[in-house]
């Protein structure tokens, strides 16, 4: 490590770059199971800075890792909701409803006229970066304003208890953040308020990954925190379900395989912000500094504490069918959206599809997948069935 430590820069090229937080991670893992006087070239934590919603804008534009997923997911769920006159999408998502102005403005644009559209979020969310400046509350106010501005009939519910922003202790305290075995609870008719006359959506972006996957602990049942989610979900009965992350198995124990599969995914937002950012650009550092946050949880942490766990999605696609979901096929026009939205972007951006998804690419490297599924009991009473599988 300390040859690595004298390699390794932050303000490097793309490799050094990467190699510094690799670094710093290995270095934090080795303090926790030996603690000893080691410095490394950096602070000793990774701060965490809370953007307003105009940076999360810029943020979320960089590269189209977020927007290629709330692309795919807005144009099945516009095809999906084909008819209804009142929406009501169920958001899990780490980026503060920003898929959604997008979607409120495809709304107001429909020939027949907009539906009533419903947004109900969780009070609560992981503690990863993005992080924002706001509540979520406000979050929704601001939702409002701008679907009151395109005519278009808008709710917006919180479910949990958070009634404001977390104070800078809870900020810190990853124990009490993110209590998804409570969120869990609240998923039902009742407390979603369902109505018989909405259009039911599930909406899932860069979320599942952070239910945990260990059967150990789970009273009554033989199920996981995530597979129980994804039953949940599915005895709502919904009218489709989006489920969106980054197409890398980090699940495994080794963390010689752990340390590979991160470098070899993580390499693709830092190469592709050398194609277009300076190298003392502060939004690239503060980019990558948030990527690095993700590669120390990955590595320098084990147990309930290393809340990454992505798993690929075939990997995804297999769970979700082994719950009882049926893949939705995209259609043409959610592709040529896509193909619009990547040619904004470098050159190196790419689109495939593979066993239902579509999957984006950097210099043909997976890097996130996008997936639609009904579940098996609904194929019978919905008008998408063509090419379930």
């Amino acid at each position: 490590m300390w040859v690595l430590n004298n390699v390794a820069s932050p303000v490097g090229d793309t490799n050094q770059r990467l190699t510094s937080w690799f670094l710093r991670a290995l270095i934090s893992r080795a303090s926790r199971i030996c603690p000893t006087a080691m410095s490394f070239k950096g602070s000793n934590t990774i701060q965490r800075r809370l953007m307003s919603v105009t940076e999360l804008a810029g943020y979320v534009d960089l590269i189209p890792w977020h927007r290629f997923g709330y692309c795919a997911s807005n144009n099945e769920i516009y095809k999906a909701i084909t008819g209804f006159q009142r929406v009501h999408i169920v958001d899990f998502s780490i980026t503060h409803c920003m898929q959604w102005p997008t979607f409120i403005d495809a709304l107001a644009k429909r020939p027949e006229g907009p539906p009533s559209l419903r947004i109900t979020v969780p009070s609560c969310r992981p503690h990863v970066p993005p992080l924002v400046n706001i509540s979520i509350h406000e979050v929704g106010l601001r939702l409002g304003n701008f679907a009151k501005f395109r005519d278009v009939p808008f709710e917006f519910n919180v479910i949990g208890n958070t009634e404001g922003p977390l104070t800078p202790a809870e900020l810190s305290d990853e124990s009490t953040s993110f209590h998804f075995e409570a969120m869990l609870s609240l998923l039902n008719p009742t407390m979603l308020n369902l109505r018989e006359d909405e259009a039911l959506v599930i909406n899932c972006q860069n979320w599942l990954r952070y239910l945990s996957d260990d059967r150990k602990g789970i009273s009554c049942q033989s199920f996981s925190l995530r597979d129980a989610f994804l039953n949940l979900i599915k005895g709502l009965n919904p009218r489709i379900v989006l489920l969106v992350d980054e197409d890398c198995d980090l699940s495994a124990s080794s963390l010689t395989s752990r340390i590979t599969t991160c470098f070899n995914h993580l390499w693709i937002p830092f190469d592709a912000l050398e194609t277009f950012l300076p190298k003392d650009s502060c939004q690239r550092s503060e980019f990558e500094s948030d990527i690095g946050q993700k590669i120390e949880n990955i590595i320098s942490y084990e147990g309930h504490q290393r809340i990454e766990r992505s798993e690929s999605g075939v990997q995804m696609s297999q769970r979700m069918k082994n719950v009882g979901y049926l893949s939705v096929p995209f259609c043409d026009e959610t592709v040529r959206e896509i193909k619009g939205l990547l040619d904004e972007h470098a050159s190196g951006w790419g689109m495939k599809r593979e066993e239902g998804m579509l999957v984006l690419t950097w210099k043909g490297n997976s890097c996130v997948f996008a997936t639609a599924w009904v579940p098996c009991e609904m194929r019978d009473h919905i008008g998408i069935d063509a090419g379930l599988s």
